[in-house]
């Protein structure tokens, strides 16, 4: 039993087919001879972006998704080839292999497996929250990099030149001399086979587009001999499944592209996750994130050890299944065998694939992970996030996607950082008819008590924001109308207190007391006593100060200020009494002094603690 259990564990997926329900098969099949259907085209196209021969496309659609069949979480994910993966791994691997075709195959095997191992010794070490440093601007930057990239790539394809530029910038300079050394039967079947994907899904959405252009292309370079015409054809592809290798690693190799490596497992798995957890939360389902980069760890090991390349969660393939009532991983397996029954028998008609179409589904494929709109919400909500996103797509158009995301990983960091150096302190205020405080930048028309400040400061007090803590609290109160009597600190958003922070407390403490300000803290009082014995400080008058709510701070504040005006109050009828009594010759029985009247400002209505 304990062995049964730990294999479920390693293999969360296996449980689920061994309890396979019939009732499911018919939808399996249908979404896995789908799923085939689109990975089919989309593995050979991607796998010419990469850099590989189309039989290595299909190698990287067979292993990878059985074994996340077994070893994933996600029950609707999809494992494959991707378009900025493979993308990346062009960018990496051809300076290294410098032109050499057998070079560059072992390059990229070696990138596959050691990104498979940077997967896995994350997943080891429980690493899976290092996909939330690459925030979603990020990802929507690198993926409009990417896509802005193979679109311009591909324009060489499609009219039938011959490109030199290898960079963005300089091919979009290159466009015009391409046009114009055009070959035109080439740009005629482009055109013939962009009418196909634009049309196709208008009209029926059960034949995928992409396989629809395919066949329609072939069908056309074998009856018309296009390539007779200078079309060009992918050519022979080798038939057969894949031998099973370990491949043979130097340690100059492994030194040259462990960074890249380590980059590549980060990408691939962050935008797996995206579309994994999108599609968990769709169908009501938690995945493991930590057991997720095991799944994709397993998957490219086994893609290099096939002779493929790196996969990861593929969203178009996923849709695919989900939208074709894919309810099971089998769908993955289904598709996998169907692969694999192409390459036995099939491949002979793969060599009248013309290049020009796949250029044609890779430009579609690119254009639909474009997307402008969310940069213009950001700019709406979030500046911070626009200049991330913006920063991560310029970077991978100048100077490649590793590089990129090492630029824009650093820059949110340092945005972080920021953040947590100059938190907001935040001026409370009571709003008529509603509990609780509120930022008084939000309700600007608020009226301020006299005499009493609400500060709350978003974020902990240590030693790099200490200063600015005190800055502000000074700026707050020389802000106010009126003198101000009383500080009341919120330090409920305080998660942390240090040395630095528990003196610069008792520095604000004097500098507003010899203003005649007295300094009141709300919240934590436990945790705040606990800072004090922790930071072995002597002083207990601030801790003498220290309420565990906003409610009952401010409640002290206004008895206290009751206290003292009826004692003012009392002073001064005692005093007007004396001096009749001394003006009637010292009579014994003087008027027993009138209760007073409480006009001290009183405290806001009911406020959270």
């Amino acid at each position: 039993m304990q062995a049964l259990a730990h294999l479920n564990r390693v293999l969360p997926g296996l449980q689920p087919l061994l309890k396979y329900r019939a009732a499911d098969w018919p939808h399996d099949l249908r979404a896995g001879l789908s799923v085939a259907a689109v990975a089919i085209p989309i593995a050979i196209a991607y796998a010419q972006l990469a850099g590989f021969s189309p039989s290595t496309g299909l190698y990287a659609s067979i292993l990878p998704m059985v074994v996340y069949a077994f070893a994933g979480t996600s029950r609707q994910l999809i494992i494959g080839p991707d378009a900025a993966t493979c993308a990346m791994l062009a960018a990496v691997i051809a300076p290294l292999a410098a032109g050499n075709s057998g070079l560059y195959l072992t390059y990229g095997i070696a990138l596959t497996l050691l990104t498979g191992a940077f997967c896995l010794a994350a997943s080891f070490l429980r690493l899976g929250g290092l996909a939330d440093f690459l925030a979603k601007p990020i990802i929507i930057g690198l993926l409009n990099g990417v896509s802005l990239t193979i679109l311009i790539g591909q324009v060489g394809k499609v009219l039938g030149s011959k490109p030199e530029a290898t960079r963005f910038f300089k091919q979009l300079l290159e466009i015009p001399h391409l046009v114009l050394t055009a070959h035109w039967p080439t740009v005629v079947l482009s055109i013939c086979c962009a009418a196909v994907m634009f049309f196709m899904p208008r009209y029926t959405k059960r034949v995928p587009a992409s396989l629809a252009t395919m066949i329609i292309a072939g069908l056309a370079a074998f009856l018309f001999g296009l390539d007779k015409h200078g079309v060009a054809l992918i050519g022979p592809v080798a038939g057969g499944l894949p031998d099973l290798e370990w491949p043979e690693l130097h340690v100059d190799v492994v030194g040259e592209i462990a960074a890249s490596a380590a980059g590549l497992a980060l990408v691939l798995f962050t935008s797996g996750m995206l579309t994994a957890r999108s599609f968990a939360e769709r169908n009501g389902y938690d995945i493991d994130v930590d057991r997720e980069f095991a799944a994709f760890g397993l998957a490219n090991i086994v893609s290099a050890l096939s002779q493929g390349f790196a996969v990861t969660g593929a969203d178009s393939r996923t849709a695919v299944s989900d939208s074709n009532g894919g309810r099971t991983q089998l769908v993955s397996i289904i598709a996998a065998l169907t692969i694999s029954l192409l390459l036995l028998v099939g491949t002979a008609s793969l060599a009248w694939l013309p290049i020009p179409a796949l250029g044609v589904v890779l430009m579609f494929a690119s254009w639909s992970l474009l997307d402008f709109q969310v940069f213009r919400r950001y700019h709406q909500i979030e500046r911070s996030a626009l200049v991330l996103g913006v920063i991560t797509m310029l970077g991978v158009l100048a100077f490649g996607a590793i590089k990129a995301i090492m630029l824009a990983v650093g820059l949110a960091l340092l945005m972080f950082i920021r953040r947590v150096a100059r938190p907001d302190c935040e001026e409370l205020v009571n709003i008529p008819g509603r509990s609780g405080l509120y930022n008084h930048k939000l309700f600007p028309n608020a009226a301020i008590i006299d005499g009493l400040l609400l500060l709350r400061f978003c974020g902990p007090l240590v030693f790099f924001n200490a200063n600015h803590f005190r800055a502000e609290v000074h700026r707050a109160i020389a802000r106010q109308p009126a003198p101000v009597e009383r500080v009341v600190l919120d330090m409920i958003a305080m998660t942390d207190v240090d040395i630095t922070g528990i003196d610069t407390l008792e520095r604000l403490d004097a500098e507003l007391a010899a203003k005649n300000v007295t300094l009141i803290l709300a919240g934590r009082q436990i945790e705040f006593e606990q800072w004090l014995i922790t930071t072995k400080h002597p002083d207990e008058s601030l801790q003498q100060r220290a309420f565990p709510t906003m409610r009952q701070a401010i409640r002290h504040w206004r008895v206290r200020e009751d206290l003292d005006v009826a004692a003012a109050e009392t002073d001064g009828s005692a005093d007007e009494t004396d001096a009749a009594a001394a003006a009637a010759g010292g009579q014994d029985n003087p008027p027993t002094p009138a209760s007073a009247s409480v006009n001290a400002p009183r405290a806001p209505g009911p406020a959270a603690g």
